[in-house]
């Protein structure tokens, strides 16, 4: 039995922008802070352009590192990916996470949902997982979006300002 988590959040901007900050190497890591026990990602290494089949590397700030594979990208509307390689203690309850963006425009911007679906190691730990990831990945989840959000509502200093 999956354990699934979802977060949701409207976006003052057009769905090509709102993809391009999910899908972002550079961005997207200043925006997934992280909550309590799931850590920030520090960095993101393309192994190819980012299409169906290309694979990254997720840098988190405890150390570890996981895989991504892209399984669905689909500008501006669908980009899926697998994660695994994960490490102990998250290793002892999640095998792997499927995660998908969906993106939709309407009138005030683009509205974005952000689904994981986590493979259990075993059966009987649901409890456990569902409390962890429901409790802190779907915050960590939620909070990125917020993250992204405060993004688009700050301003660029001119060039040439700090």
């Amino acid at each position: 039995m999956p354990v699934s988590c979802h977060a949701e959040r409207s976006l003052p901007c057009r769905p090509e922008v709102a993809f391009a900050m999910a899908t972002d190497p550079d961005r997207f890591p200043t925006f997934f802070t992280g909550f309590g026990p799931i850590p920030a990602v520090r960095g993101i290494r393309l192994h190819s352009p980012l299409a169906v089949g290309s694979q990254r590397r997720v840098h988190n700030s405890d150390g570890t590192v996981l895989s991504e594979r892209v399984i669905a990208h689909d500008p501006p509307v669908r980009h899926a990916y697998t994660l695994s390689g994960f490490r102990p203690p998250f290793a002892w309850l999640v095998t792997k996470g499927e995660a998908n963006w969906t993106i939709t425009g309407h009138e005030f911007g683009s509205r974005v949902r952000w689904d994981y679906e986590f493979e259990l190691t075993r059966r009987w730990l649901w409890p456990v997982a569902a409390l962890v990831l429901k409790l802190f990945m779907a915050r960590a989840m939620h909070r990125c979006l917020k993250n992204m959000s405060r993004a688009l509502m700050t301003p660029d200093p001119a060039p040439g300002k700090p």
